[in-house]
């Protein structure tokens, strides 16, 4: 088992401080769900999974709310790919550019922003959850270019070599 003041001057902390930080810094409340509402968020991820305790096959996509009051919070919307699904998962996916399933399979592009309606839904145990009832595509954002990265064409020094 590793040393905290070891793994913490990996980290940048440098032992010391983490303490002062750690004793001076009040704890973080629970994320509550968001509010029922419109959103306009990013797509950050999608991946495919499995859920629950029958390994329902899914595609979830991560969002990130991109302005307002609880900009840079996250939540998530399960397409799921069953047979009873299947017209619906077809619906969202194809709103993403998805046409053939081993797409699925594939980075999702970066830069899609969406107009999303949220939901509150209450499972049996009381706890309530955020469910996403539907969203549109706004635009495809074209992220910036990196200006230290390479010319398209253009040998890399290491290649150089």
């Amino acid at each position: 088992m590793g040393k905290l003041t070891d793994i913490l001057a990996a980290g940048g902390f440098g032992g010391d401080d983490f303490t002062k930080n750690w004793q001076s810094t009040v704890a973080a409340d629970e994320f509550e769900p968001l509010p029922t509402g419109e959103y306009v968020a990013t797509i950050q991820h999608g991946e495919l999974t499995t859920v629950g305790s029958k390994d329902t096959p899914s595609y979830k996509l991560t969002f990130r709310v991109a302005e307002g009051d609880h900009a840079d919070r996250l939540f998530w919307h399960d397409v799921w790919l069953t047979r009873a699904a299947l017209p619906q998962a077809k619906r969202d996916l194809a709103k993403l550019g998805v046409t053939d399933p081993t797409q699925l399979e594939r980075a999702i592009p970066i830069g899609i922003v969406c107009k999303v309606r949220l939901a509150l839904r209450r499972d049996d145990d009381g706890t309530e959850r955020n469910r996403v009832q539907r969203f549109e595509v706004l635009r495809i954002e074209t992220p910036e270019a990196d200006p230290y990265a390479p010319l398209y064409g253009e040998e890399d020094a290491t290649d150089a070599a």
